[in-house]
């Protein structure tokens, strides 16, 4: 970073915003117009001498990373000036700047403003900022046509942009990207390539899939942004740089002088690859599995892992980066293989990407796009008439093993209604959340014989433990649970005692005991899973949504598998924990049984 630089830039800094405050005091005060006018003035001549100051740092002094930086500054002032209205959410006011940019345009007036702005923002895209390059790319195209800005809100918000730009800057070497059917992950790599091409004219890239018609689609769709200069102004951007060659049945072009491999190559799985291919810059790899029965057999899928481990890959220069976009059909495909291997090393500088359909937080949809979106109710549809894993693989990105399900569906018995008796009793067991990503899982049974009626839970994420301890006393209360029985391992004596207090005030009747888990956890569940297919009922269907605690507890147990790796398994865990709990608390009596362990003890409050 060269100090002078800097020094200028933040002195300018300080007197543009100066100049601001100047102007809120007088526009607020009812100042005079002309003084208002000259001080507007000043403030955007103060953002054109930032342009300058980028432009100089860049192209004369060679110090791309700070001009960089003050263009991003100069960029966001010049959005604010151009916005007619105060919006403090940055996303937004984009959008409204563009809105302002093309009725510039339909109009033919010429506003100083914004030819400062796209001037800037040209800066910007032939210096490698991804999100820059993505606006001016399409500047000239129809807004309904374009990829980009009807998207730009719902792609940062997921991290698809922050990404693809850590990729440009070296921060990663191997991203993975899963996004639901038609959401434009496909069509956004192809931009992201033609960026590459420009920004790294001698390096060369491999698109590969698992189609050849799929390649020939992805070199059609790069052709056209780097030759259509009446949509795209990739011609513009990269002044000097021209496409020089093209070769439609290889899938093949050249920007640049002739080398050996040609700035974009495209193949597929099965191709005669060996001495054809390489990539120096990127290897992007989309959808490798081609259709559900591939996905579906464990023998397939290591054939694929095979196919990308001694020819895919092998096709790398060193220093190439590696781009995966493909939706998660199982745990076995290369994603997954690729996540097993990297986990737990923090010295690789990968990333992996899944972006379900629905938000899990405000519960609306993660692709609700201004045009070619898809709507909360869309997915809902969707749902309807596919089976409940497929749609989970499909578009919420949750590859799931169904040979290793452990618990199926049709297994489990379901209620409409609670006998007419009173319960023998009314029990609980509390699974406790341990690190950040773990559930909080709690569920209330009523017993009847040897049924157990599944009647109410907690199964909760949430890191706000003060929210845990309330939920968990209210329903020990509002259920009349007369025993519960907390894990002790994780810190469930603290969250025992803290709810046990809660119960007390509240005027519950609940005793806690808290009891240790001494077996392996896989095995537990294993182990236990037949008693609960045969002593425990679960609601009907009707009876519970799938975004309210009960129906978050029977989406895991029932995408629990006994193969691959499980990002939760609180539930079942929980549910085996139970039958444990159950067992102890039945008298002891002589069975060709295990002998009872005089050493397990339990602590009550």
């Amino acid at each position: 970073m060269r100090q002078d630089i800097q020094d200028t830039f933040l002195s300018l800094k300080n007197s543009l915003e100066d100049t601001k405050r100047k102007i809120e005091k007088l526009t607020n005060d009812c100042g005079s117009e002309e003084e208002i006018a000259a001080l507007c003035e000043k403030r955007l001549n103060i953002i054109e001498t930032l342009h300058d100051l980028a432009g100089s740092a860049i192209e004369n002094e060679k110090e791309v990373e700070q001009g960089v930086d003050i263009a991003k500054y100069a960029r966001e002032e010049m959005e604010k000036i151009i916005c007619p209205v105060k919006v403090d959410d940055p996303v937004r006011r984009v959008r409204e700047v563009w809105r302002i940019v093309d009725n510039c345009r339909d109009e033919s007036l010429a506003v100083n403003e914004i030819y400062d702005y796209l001037d800037i923002l040209l800066l910007l895209a032939r210096n490698k900022d991804f999100d820059s390059y993505l606006l001016y790319l399409e500047k000239n195209r129809i807004e309904k046509d374009r990829l980009y800005l009807p998207k730009r809100k719902q792609f940062l918000k997921v991290g698809i942009i922050e990404s693809l730009q850590d990729m440009i800057d070296d921060k990663l070497d191997i991203l993975t990207i899963s996004m639901p059917p038609g959401t434009g992950k496909t069509t956004l790599s192809k931009f992201f390539i033609s960026a590459i091409i420009g920004w790294f004219p001698s390096d060369f890239n491999l698109f590969w899939s698992h189609s050849a018609d799929i390649a020939r689609m992805y070199y059609d769709g790069v052709n056209d942004i780097l030759t259509n200069s009446i949509e795209y102004t990739w011609q513009e951007i990269f002044a000097g740089l021209s496409v020089t060659s093209t070769n439609a049945k290889a899938g093949s072009l050249n920007v640049g002088r002739y080398r050996p491999f040609q700035s974009l190559q495209t193949t597929s799985t099965g191709a005669e690859n060996a001495g054809k291919v390489r990539a120096s810059k990127f290897l992007m790899l989309d959808d490798l599995i081609g259709k559900l029965e591939e996905a579906l057999n464990i023998n397939q899928l290591e054939k694929l892992w095979r196919a990308y481990s001694t020819d895919s890959r092998q096709r790398k220069i060193d220093g190439c980066k590696e781009i995966h976009i493909a939706t998660r059909w199982s745990v076995h495909d290369v994603i997954g293989k690729l996540q097993r291997a990297y986990e737990g090393n923090n010295k690789t500088r990968t990333r992996f990407i899944a972006i379900p359909d629905i938000d899990e937080e405000t519960g609306e949809s993660n692709f609700d796009y201004e045009y070619d979106g898809f709507s909360k109710q869309f997915y809902e549809d969707q749902a309807l008439l596919m089976d409940d894993i497929s749609y989970r693989c499909l578009y919420k990105n949750q590859p799931i093993e169904r040979e290793g399900l452990l618990y199926h569906d049709e297994d489990l018995r379901r209620y409409l209604s609670l006998p007419l008796q009173e319960p023998d009793a009314i029990l609980a067991i509390c699974d406790v959340k341990n690190k950040g990503t773990d559930y909080m899982f709690m569920p209330v049974m009523c017993q009847y014989g040897n049924d157990y009626y599944l009647v109410d839970c907690v199964c909760d994420d949430n890191s706000d433990f003060d929210i845990q301890y309330e939920k968990l006393s209210d329903l020990l209360v509002r259920d009349n649970v007369l025993s519960c029985e907390f894990e002790s391992n994780t810190g469930g004596d603290r969250v025992a005692f803290e709810v046990q207090e809660r119960v007390t005030k509240k005027g519950g009747s609940c005793t806690i005991t808290t009891h240790p888990t001494e077996t392996n956890k896989e095995t537990r569940i294993i182990v236990n899973a037949d008693w609960v297919k045969r002593n425990v009922l679960f609601r009907d269907k009707s009876l519970y949504t799938p975004k309210e605690d009960y129906g978050i507890m029977m989406n895991w147990l029932l995408c629990y598998s006994t193969v691959g790796k499980n990002n939760h398994d609180d539930v079942p865990d929980g549910l085996a924990n139970f039958r444990l709990f159950v067992d102890g608390m039945r008298p002891q009596i002589a069975t060709v049984e295990a002998a009872f362990n005089p050493f397990r003890s339990r602590g009550y409050y």
